[in-house]
């Protein structure tokens, strides 16, 4: 198949999922009361494509050919800004509430110079990740879910920008992620709570989360993020591109659909995505990054004197045992009450629910992960004699079965 003609085709599958994966899961009557609440704050991923067209074209006619001098600096010196801008936006809002409106003056301008030049930079750092990132899947064997033949497919691209929320909606009695919606970048914590009362009042569990990437094409990687982040998101969202054309993962596009929905094929499709992008991300970054941030002295390695990550499992398994038995004001009091607790620990958490866990339970790297399915995943990796392997075996399962089978 032609690359031209592999290309429109990801682009064609990925935007009709994208268009329809708000799901139908739940019934039309759930879908009429929800539509006029999320109406007003919804992003459209075809309107961002058609947007995107135009640029993805010129970057491939003419800026893919545009020689980068020294592109490590051009990318570490990108995110340095990055780092500066986030100081600078902090000292603005520290300005804004005093008085010193000379200072403030000063800070914006200098904040607005640091931002042009980030800007001139972003094309050129989204074409050297993307080529590193190709170069060490080429490495590894890793080319295409399509053919033997040994060019990358899909072809790598994504962009950095502010990235739309995610609405998850999951049962009430059920720890169940039944419908998720995408909602526009500019949404202020008011309308966050606004949406998920109203929601709420539908009788189920819903929350409104930041996500860090989305496979759209090209994918959409969060401006925001540290150097590493940018790697394993912009991989792993390739990665979901990748499996759309292997079993696994063209189940998991129909669970995005509502068409089957099946919370197991989620998991063990973005555990999968996930375990494959951290270990193609570090590579990445000792190859390319190693001396990054070297003058940083680390931090000495305490033990903490509270478990986050522990307390998150318990409270999970707490919840499922209430829901099991059907005593759903019991989880959901008991939820808000370890809320308030964690608030002291440090752990700003806005809301904890069902629907809190049905999104971060698809994640084995996630605190508020149970399933067996990461521990079997990471246990099938080390029996696999390649990154390869590992991600060829499980690309091809269909069912729950296949992994634990493959462990046994």
């Amino acid at each position: 198949m032609p690359v031209g003609l592999m290309k429109s085709t990801i682009f064609t599958i990925i935007l009709l999922v994208c268009l329809f994966s708000a799901g139908c899961a739940l019934s039309r009557d759930f879908d009429a009361h929800l539509n006029p609440i999320v109406k007003p704050y919804l992003f459209s991923i075809a309107r961002w494509e058609l947007n995107a067209i135009p640029h993805e074209v010129n970057q491939w006619l003419f800026g893919r050919q545009e020689k980068i001098d020294d592109e490590i600096r051009v990318v570490t010196k990108y995110f340095s800004f990055l780092k500066q801008v986030k100081t600078l936006k902090s000292r603005i809002r520290v300005a804004n509430a005093g008085s010193e409106e000379n200072d403030l003056a000063l800070l914006e301008a200098e904040l607005n110079k640091l931002q042009e030049q980030q800007m001139t930079l972003k094309g050129k750092v989204e074409r050297i990740i993307e080529k590193q990132i190709r170069n060490t899947l080429t490495e590894q064997d890793i080319f295409n879910p399509v053919t033997e033949e040994d060019f990358n497919f899909p072809p790598l691209d994504f962009r950095l920008e502010e990235l739309p929320h995610l609405l998850v909606i999951s049962p009430r009695d059920r720890i169940d992620s039944v419908k998720e919606v995408i909602l526009e970048q500019n949404l202020l914590v008011e309308d966050k709570e606004s949406i998920e009362h109203r929601v709420d009042d539908l009788g189920v569990s819903s929350l409104v989360v930041e996500i860090g990437g989305i496979a759209t094409y090209p994918s959409l990687v969060d401006s925001q993020a540290s150097l590493r982040f940018t790697i394993e998101t912009t991989t792993e969202e390739w990665l979901h591109q990748y499996l759309a054309f292997k079993p696994l993962g063209f189940l998991y596009l129909l669970d995005l659909s509502g068409i089957a929905r099946n919370y197991d094929i989620a998991t063990m499709n973005e555990s999968l995505a996930g375990i494959v992008s951290k270990e193609i991300g570090d590579l990445v970054y000792e190859k390319y990054y190693s001396e990054y941030d070297t003058q940083a002295t680390p931090a000495p390695v305490l033990k903490p004197a509270f478990d986050f990550n522990t307390e998150m499992r318990d409270i999970r398994i707490a919840v499922d045992a209430y829901l099991s038995s059907d005593e759903i004001e019991m989880a959901e009091e008991f939820m808000e009450q370890r809320r308030k607790f964690l608030v002291t620990k440090g752990y700003h958490i806005r809301k904890l629910n069902q629907a809190y866990f049905a999104f971060h339970g698809t994640y084995a790297d996630s605190p508020a992960f149970i399933s067996s399915i990461g521990e079997e995943l990471k246990e099938l990796r080390n029996r696999s004699s390649s990154l390869k392997d590992f991600l060829s075996t499980v690309a091809s399962m269909t069912n729950r079965q296949d992994l634990s089978l493959s462990v046994r």
